[in-house]
């Protein structure tokens, strides 16, 4: 198979399936991950107000894997995101039948995202994607980097591998008599989202996401059992920190965490990422993944993962077009977090 990928020229075909057809489809993929559920992408389609892309890796009539993306407009042009930035989601991409190459399927996608869908950049990120597979093929590039925590080793194992300091946390948070617990409730969204604007709030910028965008995750995400709440309680049961995982029984991801700042130094951040750890262990999961900043993360014991990010544009005008509004966006979360901040010291003054 790696023979024929490599050597012909595949092509992509797209697909019109529900989300729960797309779903199966993928199930029997390896490299298949929770961005890839039906669950998560009816949260981005809902959440981003985009239309979704499914299409087969094609050689002649037969299947050598897949594609999964998503369509929106942007200053008037239509791109192809997989994922997007503001998407809440690390990365998509593929999904290919073992031996088949990951720079076959690149060479065909620029064809198909500028060709067959008409769209004027697009935008790719995908776990297995290494930097040989783009070397050569004209695509803009960067890598994100995160520290993967493999799991299948025991908890004490997997505990050891910790840095020193990370473990004298976990261990400092029991001893104050910090819980952590499972959360189903309806308030979770607002009290998480309260911890994560003060967090913000400190760096005088603001979320990146609304209270809403939590919301909908929950709705989408927590009835397909992908969704992992959790609360960390002082011992006067004062939430003091929160978080939020997604997973499928192979893996368990860092969505989003927060806590109040006074109650820090009970260390209540690394209780709940040792939590989430242990529990998708007991679930089988393979790893767990804490997110980007790596440097920070590797705390954990995790392994140092890069993962590929791509971009192409069809016109040059769209990739200085593309680089302006990244700008603008930053610019504007920390003009809003300013003009917060003056608000609330005005307030107190008053």
């Amino acid at each position: 198979m790696s023979n024929i990928a490599v050597t012909a020229n595949p092509y992509f075909e797209r697909l019109d399936l529900s989300l729960s057809d797309w779903g199966e489809r993928l199930k029997a993929f390896p490299d298949r991950t929770v961005y890839h559920t039906p669950a998560w992408l009816s949260f981005v389609i809902e959440s981003k107000k985009v239309e979704p892309v499914f299409a087969a890796l094609k050689l002649g009539s037969e299947t050598l894997g897949y594609f999964t993306g998503m369509l929106v407009r942007k200053s008037g042009f239509k791109i192809l995101g997989s994922p997007f930035p503001g998407w809440s989601t690390p990365y998509l991409g593929f999904n290919l039948l073992p031996g088949v190459s990951r720079r076959a399927a690149l060479e065909a996608l620029p064809r198909f995202a500028f060709k067959e869908l008409g769209c004027a950049h697009f935008e790719m990120g995908d776990r297995y994607l290494t930097p040989q597979d783009i070397e050569g093929l004209g695509f803009e590039h960067w890598i994100y980097t995160t520290a993967v925590v493999d799991l299948t080793s025991s908890e004490d194992e997997i505990f050891a591998r910790m840095t020193n300091d990370c473990r004298n946390s976990i261990r400092k948070a029991q001893k104050s008599g910090v819980v952590v617990e499972e959360a189903q409730d309806e308030g979770f969204a607002e009290e998480y989202y309260r911890q994560l604007e003060e967090v913000f709030g400190r760096q005088g910028l603001v979320p990146t996401f609304d209270l809403e965008r939590v919301r909908q995750l929950i709705k989408h995400l927590q009835p397909a059992g992908e969704l992992l709440l959790l609360r960390a309680r002082d011992r006067e049961g004062t939430c003091i920190a929160t978080g939020i995982f997604v997973m499928t029984d192979q893996e368990i991801h860092l969505w989003g965490a927060a806590s109040w700042y006074k109650y820090q130094s009970l260390r209540p951040n690394d209780a709940i990422q040792w939590y989430a750890m242990k529990y998708g262990k007991s679930r089988g999961a393979l790893f767990y993944d804490p997110g980007g900043k790596a440097h920070f993360k590797s705390k954990f014991g995790g392994t140092i993962h890069s993962i590929v990010m791509i971009r192409k544009s069809r016109y040059p005008l769209v990739t200085g077009i593309r680089n302006f509004a990244k700008k603008l966006v930053k610019t504007r979360q920390r003009l809003v977090g300013s003009v917060r901040r003056w608000r609330k010291v005005n307030l107190q003054d008053n």
